[in-house]
C-alpha cells in the first residue's frame, strides 16, 4: 500500500515542517491550504490518511472531515488545532475524526499516528 498523506492547513511554515518530516519518514505527502483544495484534489487522488486543521479558510476542517468520511468511510482523518475545547472535540469525533492533535504538537506523535493508520488500513485490506 501506497503510504500517501494529505495535509491541509492554511498556515504555510505549518505545512513546509510536517512535510519534510513525514518526506522524512518514508511518506509521500500533498498538501493544501484550504478545504476547497484538498476537495479538488481528492477527485484526482484517493487518499486515505489525512491530517487537517480546524481553523480553515472558509470551509472548516470539520466538514472537510464529514464530507471525506462521506465519500470514502475507510478513510482515517486527523484533525490538528491550535484551538482546543471541549465542545470541538466532541464534534470531531461526531464528525469522523480519528484523534485530535492540539499545536504545538510533537512532529513524532503524529508520524507514529500515521503509521498506526496505515497499519490498520492494512489490516482491513487483509480482512476483505
Amino acid at each position: 500500500m501506497e503510504k500517501r498523506i494529505l495535509l491541509v492547513d492554511d498556515e504555510a511554515p505549518i505545512l513546509n515542517m510536517m512535510t519534510r518530516a513525514f518526506t522524512r519518514a518514508g511518506y509521500d505527502v500533498a498538501t493544501a491550504q484550504s478545504a476547497e483544495q484538498a476537495l479538488e484534489m481528492i477527485k484526482t487522488y484517493k487518499y486515505m490518511v489525512f491530517f487537517l486543521d480546524l481553523n480553515l479558510p472558509g470551509m472548516n476542517g470539520i466538514d472537510l472531515c464529514r464530507i471525506i468520511r462521506r465519500d470514502n468511510p475507510l478513510t482515517i482523518v486527523f484533525a490538528v488545532t491550535g484551538y482546543a475545547n471541549t465542545f470541538e472535540v466532541f464534534e470531531c469525533r461526531q464528525a469522523g475524526f480519528e484523534d485530535y492533535f492540539t499545536k504545538p504538537v510533537d512532529i513524532q506523535q503524529l508520524i507514529d499516528a500515521a503509521e498506526r493508520a496505515f497499519d490498520k488500513l492494512a489490516r482491513w485490506k487483509r480482512e476483505k
